[in-house]
């Protein structure tokens, strides 16, 4: 595959691309050469030709959109329920970004290394997730099992392999690790409303500085709550920001394809006949 065409598989497949061909009603150019060099086939519905781009890009090009769209398929709609089960992605922790995290009674990092990845950061990558959570897995295809299996500096982190035939898995069990957990790193994650109803939980009041120390007085007030059941309540803080309310109708509005889209985005979450209507849309150029 050239990378022209990685490129624009990686542009089609973001969440602000497809919110804005549903909006605006018109298709890019970039999404007409796509299906050109992707499909032979013409005269076909949006919900077709996204079908035809994914499947072109499980046999040749499995991008990170894939590993995640696999990952909440698989391991997220199959197996839990999600009005009790939360996901969130490109999560900020210390230095490193989460590429997906899911969150029911613990929360659980998994971390993507496609083919063209690197992993000179991954074990900095992991010691960062482990300041928060207390479960790692990492993510990846066939051409890094081997590698990664020998070069994992903690044993308590898990491997999932994305096999050829596309499905998820688990070559090492994940273990709980706590020994890394931090006040600050977790502290750093929660937004105001988030800290000051932990701090109300405990305190019963909020501390009483002016603005400019408000923050550090926070922090330091939290820094005096237990830390495994501050893990707890931060769990439950970010649980709640994505947690859906009615979880059956994505599975059954939403093709397989694009699951993960559907979830994430801010614009069309829960809008599943906007998706619908753009999807059942013949292409016009």
């Amino acid at each position: 595959m050239h990378n022209k065409d990685m490129s624009i598989i990686n542009k089609i497949f973001t969440i602000p691309y497809i919110d804005k061909m549903i909006e605006d009603n018109s298709t890019p150019q970039s999404f007409y050469k796509c299906i050109r060099r992707c499909s032979k086939m013409a005269n076909v519905t949006y919900g077709t030709a996204i079908k035809e781009i994914y499947r072109y890009m499980n046999i040749r090009y499995r991008n990170e959109y894939f590993f995640k769209n696999t990952i909440l398929n698989g391991l997220l709609i199959n197996k839990h329920d999600l009005c009790d089960t939360a996901a969130l992605s490109e999560l900020p922790i210390g230095e490193s970004k989460a590429d997906f995290v899911m969150i029911n009674g613990r929360g659980i990092v998994y971390e993507i290394k496609t083919d063209l990845d690197s992993l000179v950061r991954l074990n900095h990558q992991i010691r960062d997730y482990y300041k928060v959570f207390s479960y790692v897995y990492v993510v990846v295809g066939s051409k890094y099992i081997d590698i990664i299996k020998d070069n994992l500096e903690l044993q308590s982190v898990g491997i999932y392999e994305l096999t050829k035939s596309g499905r998820l898995v688990q070559r090492k069990k994940a273990y709980c690790n706590r020994e890394y957990l931090t006040y600050e790193t977790m502290f750093q994650l929660l937004r105001k409303s988030e800290f000051e109803s932990i701090l109300l939980k405990h305190y019963k009041k909020l501390p009483e500085v002016n603005n400019f120390l408000y923050y550090r007085e926070c922090q330091k007030w939290i820094g005096m709550v237990n830390i495994i059941t501050l893990q707890k309540e931060v769990m439950e803080c970010l649980k709640k920001r994505t947690l859906l309310k009615e979880g059956g109708e994505l599975e059954e509005k939403v093709p397989y394809e694009l699951r993960f889209y559907a979830y994430f985005s801010k614009k069309y979450k829960l809008n599943y006949e906007a998706i619908d209507e753009f999807l059942h849309k013949e292409m016009e150029e």
